[in-house]
């Protein structure tokens, strides 16, 4: 009794002793539960960014459900407009409706769509956890810095602010980057169309609004998404060499080629303002956290591969293509352009000039191979320290080992989707085919994990017994598939689209 006494009174003889230590210890614990918070939701982003997908696609879905489409006596169905609402959302530009039975209102919904669904908007998500978390250690910092100024210094705190504005500046970088691609694209697409007539024309007949398009078709490609408002996609502007230049620096700026121009508008941005802040984005890359922002020698490495990949296309494209009934009646200037189109859109984006169906088995091979690669696929030499930051690495080492054990690699839950999809269209590969063949259902599948949308498409042509009721449709192959078929195609979509969460998998396995 007389021990708890004395303690109480010497609490209040000398206060300063025990009333910073308590502080202290919660300002510790408020630091650690921020950092637990943190932690958790980078554990779980894959879960997090799955509801944000398939709760937006449920809305998209909703959204085109309510609109009236532009051929009301043909309507699509509501399996198909779900479906078209996960492909614009995860940028894949797999198609069961010809794009033209859509109205002026649900191409906007579609627009909206690929906008908030491109790999440049959705990254901006983790960046902002990554402001939030830094925030919330900072007001924790100048809390705790007149109590404990001998265990934290100046330079620390100072460390501190220097990350949380390099991080602040890195999003108002990305925004700026992506409002201007995008704005600069429709105009510059918008502008081509009034200026030549002979494109203008093609979507006047149509009934297309000018503005509409170049809006459309400037998202679609910034965001590696490939739909566009016309059936037939980009083959009626195959001819206009111009508007295929004005649209392939958009597509790569928006995938394959974002970490390179992104340090260069920080660089920009750098020598315009001065500020520190970009300097050591610039030096310290993977401080950040941005998995898009990488080491200045592995974008002069990622900026070779594409180019590199792109000139190989082109050049084995001119030189079996290049007297095809495709690329018939167009000059040399307008074949080139076409290669150099195709070549680009083959990686991720999805937008073609030509029929599929009608290319050499070669260069359908080759574009299997293209549209499997990740979009920072790079084959030169990287040394580990450039490969992410200590941190990763740190949280990497305490994965659930049991559960990285039973996760399969990329290539086998294809193979799993193929056969399974087999199966779903056993019945019409017996039936059909010359359409319902493997390869063709392997290209299909492998379009969608990669988010491309290419596609053979079904012809009539190609029924070992001609039907007089059969119809050739503009959409892709999966619109002559089965319900259970699309919806299969539905998970592979996903899969592809959130497959960054899944690249380690399979190491458990061993071929000796």
């Amino acid at each position: 009794m007389h021990t708890t006494l004395t303690a109480f009174v010497e609490k209040f003889q000398y206060p300063h002793s025990y009333i910073p230590a308590k502080l202290f210890s919660s300002t510790i614990l408020a630091r650690d539960r921020a950092k637990c918070s943190y932690r958790f939701l980078q554990r779980n982003l894959f879960l997090l960014q799955f509801l944000y997908f398939t709760s937006v696609s449920f809305g998209g879905f909703l959204a085109l459900k309510t609109l009236k489409s532009s051929n009301e006596t043909n309507s699509p169905n509501g399996l198909d407009l779900f479906f078209t609402a996960v492909s614009a959302l995860t940028v894949s530009s797999m198609g069961t409706v010809e794009m033209e039975d859509f109205s002026n209102p649900q191409l906007w919904v579609l627009i909206i769509l690929m906008l908030i669904g491109g790999e440049v908007f959705t990254s901006m998500i983790s960046l902002q956890f990554t402001k939030l978390r830094l925030a919330k250690e900072k007001s924790i910092n100048k809390r705790s810095k007149p109590l404990c100024a001998d265990i934290e210094s100046a330079d620390s705190l100072n460390f501190d602010h220097l990350k949380h504005e390099a991080v602040a500046s890195l999003g108002y970088v990305v925004l700026g980057y992506l409002t201007l691609v995008n704005v600069s694209g429709s105009l510059l697409i918008s502008l081509y169309l009034i200026l030549v007539s002979s494109a203008g024309d093609i979507l006047r007949s149509k009934g297309i609004d000018i503005s509409t398009f170049s809006i459309f078709t400037a998202v679609s490609s910034f965001g590696n998404c490939g739909f566009t408002p016309v059936n037939e996609n980009m083959m009626p502007f195959k001819n206009n060499s111009m508007l295929l230049l004005l649209i392939i620096p958009q597509i790569l700026a928006g995938n394959t080629l974002f970490p390179p121009f992104l340090r260069l508008a920080i660089w920009v941005m750098k020598k315009f303002t001065g500020r520190e802040g970009y300097s050591y984005i610039l030096e310290h890359p993977s401080a950040t956290g941005y998995k898009h922002l990488l080491p200045h020698r592995q974008s002069v490495y990622l900026a070779s591969t594409v180019l590199g990949f792109i000139s190989v296309q082109s050049a084995f494209f001119c030189a079996l293509e290049w007297n095809s009934d495709g690329l018939a009646g167009m000059s040399c200037r307008q074949k080139i352009a076409a290669a150099l189109f195709q070549s680009v859109n083959s990686r991720h984006a999805g937008e073609s000039v030509v029929d599929l169906s009608t290319l050499s088995s070669a260069v359908l091979v080759l574009y299997v191979a293209m549209m499997y690669l990740p979009p920072y696929t790079s084959f030169l030499p990287v040394s580990d320290d450039e490969q992410g930051s200590e941190d990763e690495k740190e949280e990497n080492s305490k994965s659930n080992r049991t559960v990285d054990n039973l996760v399969f690699s990329q290539i086998s839950y294809l193979v799993i989707f193929v056969v399974l999809i087999c199966i779903t269209e056993k019945r019409a590969m017996s039936a059909d085919p010359l359409n319902f063949n493997v390869f063709n259902i392997v290209f299909e599948v492998i379009s969608a994990y990669g988010n491309v949308g290419y596609s053979f498409g079904y012809s009539c042509r190609r029924l070992l017994k001609q039907d007089t009721y059969c119809r050739d449709f503009s959409y892709g192959f999966v619109g002559k598939w089965s319900a259970k078929g699309k919806l299969i195609l539905i998970l592979v979509m996903f899969f592809g689209r959130l497959k960054k969460f899944n690249m380690e998998g399979g190491k458990a396995w061993r071929l000796c």
